[in-house]
């Protein structure tokens, strides 16, 4: 029934009914002016008029606005119209879904997205070059998973570890086709929001390219109507309230005619965010204000954290990608899957090399030399670096230098080689001295780049605005978009500029470089002025200390000259190779840690720097960080430079495993203590501690703390211990060993083993008499002496650990009866600890670690 029966005339019932019209109509209005054009009550300019109102609300009431003009005829149709749709709904829907223009933008999305990512852009493209996509991508290994949420050390040089251990796991780890990361294993809980972590230069943007081409060529495996691509690096552009809408046509203005139509089919809508960790407000996604509305205004965070909490278009998917860094900072408990991005496997790094060298003989020859170097191959495996040393490959038959042996050698090429690929003419006069005018003005245009990379590594950022001034000093600076990349983005009345290196690892690189050739004081960190809890923890500055010392070395320093110009002082030569001596000798004296030191030390490749530390006791300690194969190459480079008793050697939580033990084997024999606790020891590691022990003539102490042993582990170290009988302490707190299995070392105690620490094991209940005679046992806290050097050695990790590791301490050691406070060792022990929590609390600027110290706090709040 028409409600004109009810009213005097069909205009009043369009007026009387305005507000219910509005609510009712939202969701039919394109599918309405469609009928309304068809039906002649309505001219396709009026139909125009309507659709570029900001939102479907405003265009149901610009067509009532509309038909009061056209007078009651129009109005009785516009009823009729209505009436039917409210009678078939479904149908109207449909219509409304499977409009010919709804498809027809449709097709035209996926053209544009197919012309926009048929080119891929290395990172030294000349301009105007094209590279087809097709022809030079490799297939990203993609698993299930994330990178650990702390980042304690640089991530890039902690992936070669993750690397290994997916491998060795590779049955438990399914690879994922792009075409399935919205597909549910078990079909149960649908999968909408997808987080793809990866380290810098992984190839997070490439598999972004690798879906929007898929998508373009009408790929059927991606079950969506339509993308919608957006960068982090172009929302911070954005300094004003804006809407989903808007954000959506900023780029795909193509789009305006279905854009509501496409919202409102959401469920059929994918929606890529590429680069979270380079959002300017990453920190402030976390929101309490939402919309609700893809035309609803708001701050960029709070549409980004209203999408990702569901509020805002709820049945679209997402997917997000970012580096591990920045993970923490995402809305909690919005994501559905998490995808790790491990890089390439064997065969894809053999694969990245034919197609970069286009040559198969070529090719091969290249990998063998690539293969030939340790590390050069463990860097092939995250695409970004397989790139750059395919690059120095290809240049290196006019370098005249040796194979590089370090990260800065590396990186030392690829600045010669790119010079030299991009601006022949120019670029190769410079370099071999033909002209002393164009050689100074290429050594200028590398430091200005090196300065703006140092200023801004000292201030975390890694984008750089047309507006700062350090940019503005490279204008018209030749070779600049050898080593930047630009994004232009246009705003109604302004067009900006955002820059940034290629990879982070060359932004570090030139930083490091800026600061060996130039005056520029040392960072407060590598001077040693900063506190064990500031960033230097963190591992920001790791590499580029690394780059640093590299540069530093007399090679490098000597080749830097002979190539481009840039000499670093003599005088700042020597004080750090001085520096360096310094540092290592009170780390090796005092038990602090010392891996960064050994990088370092490494990248100079000077073995008379090792032979001039002399220690008075050589304590090695490289704890509580997962250590990858070049962490290990750099450890072994050291210790093999010296000589005699290794006094200590830490490798607690290092993520030590059966074949980094053996592969170490020899420098254990060497050990008098050895602290392998907070590792998962499997029995064939333990087996290889067992070797050890039965040659061993001067191991002594042997920590296997929360380790995870068990009886049968317990026993093989038994037997070992009986053959030369030289070990006295045994610490094993916190793992799986039975009271049967500590009477296995009933003949070993008290001779050898003067002391065995056996707490918080599986050993308290029902404890045979024969244990519990047993003084050189301890499975309780019991005497003071025997434990107030565990409590120092405890809090002294406390102290330098970051506040992730804190916590993940704090689990363990908080394990604790109130009885066993009263022994003093223990009240100071747990009030400093306490005190040092509320420290932390104080500094700490994440909510949720706060709420986790706090939690450890109130348990300790003697």
């Amino acid at each position: 029934m028409v409600e004109k029966d009810v009213c005097n005339s069909c205009l009043t019932a369009v007026r009387a009914l305005r507000v219910t019209l509005v609510d009712e109509l939202e969701g039919q209005i394109d599918s309405l002016l469609d009928v309304l054009v068809t039906r002649e009550v309505f001219t396709r300019d009026d139909r125009e008029d309507a659709a570029c109102q900001p939102g479907p609300r405003a265009r149901v009431r610009k067509v009532l606005d509309i038909l009061e003009c056209k007078g009651e005829e129009a109005a009785g149709i516009f009823l009729s119209v209505r009436s039917l749709q409210r009678q078939h709904p479904k149908e109207g829907n449909t219509d409304q879904l499977q409009s010919k223009e709804y498809y027809k933008v449709k097709q035209k999305h996926k053209d544009v997205l197919r012309r926009r990512s048929e080119s891929m852009l290395f990172y030294n493209t000349r301009h105007g070059e094209k590279i087809l996509f097709s022809e030079y991508y490799v297939n990203l290994q993609l698993v299930d998973g994330h990178q650990g949420l702390e980042i304690k050390r640089h991530e890039v040089l902690t992936f070669g570890q993750k690397r290994l251990r997916l491998q060795q796991k590779s049955a438990a780890h399914r690879k994922i086709p792009p075409a399935e990361l919205f597909s549910s294993a078990n079909g149960i809980r649908p999968i909408k929001k997808v987080l793809v972590t990866g380290v810098a230069g992984i190839g997070k943007t490439i598999l972004v390219q690798k879906m929007l081409f898929d998508f373009g060529g009408n790929e059927d495996h991606l079950a969506f109507d339509f993308i919608i691509h957006m960068t982090f690096r172009d929302l911070n552009l954005i300094d004003k309230p804006t809407n989903f809408r808007e954000l959506v046509l900023r780029k795909n203005r193509h789009l305006a005619k279905e854009v509501d139509n496409i919202l409102a089919n959401d469920n059929k809508l994918l929606i890529i965010l590429d680069g979270f960790d380079e959002f300017r407000n990453y920190a402030s996604c976390d929101v309490d204000v939402f919309v609700t509305e893809p035309d609803e205004d708001g701050e960029v965070e709070e549409v980004f954290g209203s999408l990702m909490l569901g509020e805002l278009l709820p049945n679209a998917s997402v997917m997000l990608t970012s580096r591990p860094a920045a993970v923490n900072h995402i809305p909690v408990g919005c994501i559905d899957r998490y995808v790790l991005i491990a890089g390439f496997s064997f065969d894809e790094v053999q694969d990245f090399f034919a197609r970069y060298f286009q040559d198969d003989t070529l090719a091969d020859r290249m990998f063998k030399v690539a293969s030939a170097n340790d590390l050069m191959l463990t860097l092939c495996y995250i695409p970004a670096f397989c790139y750059i040393v395919c690059c120095i490959l290809k240049e290196s038959k006019d370098l005249g230098g040796e194979s590089p042996k370090t990260m800065t050698d590396i990186y030392v090429q690829y600045l010669v080689a790119l010079l030299r690929s991009h601006a022949q003419a120019r670029a190769e006069a410079c370099l071999q001295g033909q002209t002393a005018g164009a050689a100074q003005q290429l050594s200028d245009t590398v430091l200005k780049l090196g300065r703006l990379a140092f200023q801004k590594l000292m201030e975390h950022q890694t984008l750089f605005y047309s507006t700062d001034r350090d940019v503005a000093a490279l204008d018209g600076c030749s070779f600049v978009s050898t080593f930047l990349d630009k994004t232009v983005t246009q705003e109604p009345g302004c067009t900006e500029e955002v820059f940034s290196f290629p990879h982070l690892t060359v932004q570090e690189f030139f930083a490091a470089l800026y600061c060996a050739v130039t005056d520029q004081p040392l960072p407060d960190a590598l001077q040693g002025t900063a506190s064990p809890s500031e960033a230097t923890d963190n591992g920001h500055l790791d590499l580029f200390y690394r780059f640093l010392s590299g540069i530093l070395s007399k090679r490098n320093a000597h080749f830097l000259s002979r190539q481009l110009g840039l000499r670093c002082h003599e005088e700042k030569v020597e004080s750090y190779r001085r520096k360096i001596i310094r540092e290592l000798t009170m780390c090796c004296e005092s038990g602090a840690h010392i891996l960064n030191y050994l990088h370092c030390l490494f990248e100079q490749q000077d073995p008379s720097l090792a032979l001039a530390a002399q220690p008075q006791t050589l304590r090695v300690n490289v704890s509580d960080a997962t250590l990858s194969q070049m962490d290990y190459n750099a450890t072994k480079y050291f210790l093999n430079l010296t000589k005699g008793k290794i006094e200590e050697l830490d490798l607690t939580g290092t993520g030590v495993s059966c074949s980094a033990l053996r592969d170490i084997q020899p420098l254990l024999l060497r050990c008098e203590s050895l602290w392998l606790g907070e590792n998962n020891l499997d029995m064939d590691t333990v087996q290889v501690i067992a070797d050890v022990l039965q040659v061993s003539e001067s191991i002594t102490y042997l920590g296997l703390g929360w380790s995870n042993i068990g009886d049968e582990e317990l026993l093989a170290l038994c037997r070992a211990i009986r053959v030369k009988k030289k070990l006295k302490e045994l610490w094993m707190e916190g793992n799986r060993v039975s009271s049967r299995g500590l009477l296995s070392l009933s003949d070993l105690t008290p001779d050898p083993l003067k002391k065995v620490v056996a707490i918080w094991n599986n050993s308290t209940d029902g404890e045979p008499e024969s244990l519990c005679n047993q003084e050189s046992i301890n499975v309780n806290f019991t005497d003071d002496s025997t434990w107030e050097g565990w409590g120092q050695w405890v809090f002294k990790r406390c102290e330098v650990s970051s506040n992730d590791k804190l916590v993940m301490v704090l689990h363990k050691v908080c394990n604790i009866s109130v009885h066993c406070l009263e022994a003093q060792w223990a009240k100071t022990f747990y009030s400093q600890l306490s005190q040092l929590i509320k420290d932390r609390i104080e500094c700490c600027t994440e909510d949720d670690m706060c709420k986790k110290l706090k939690k450890f706090d109130r348990i300790l709040d003697l």
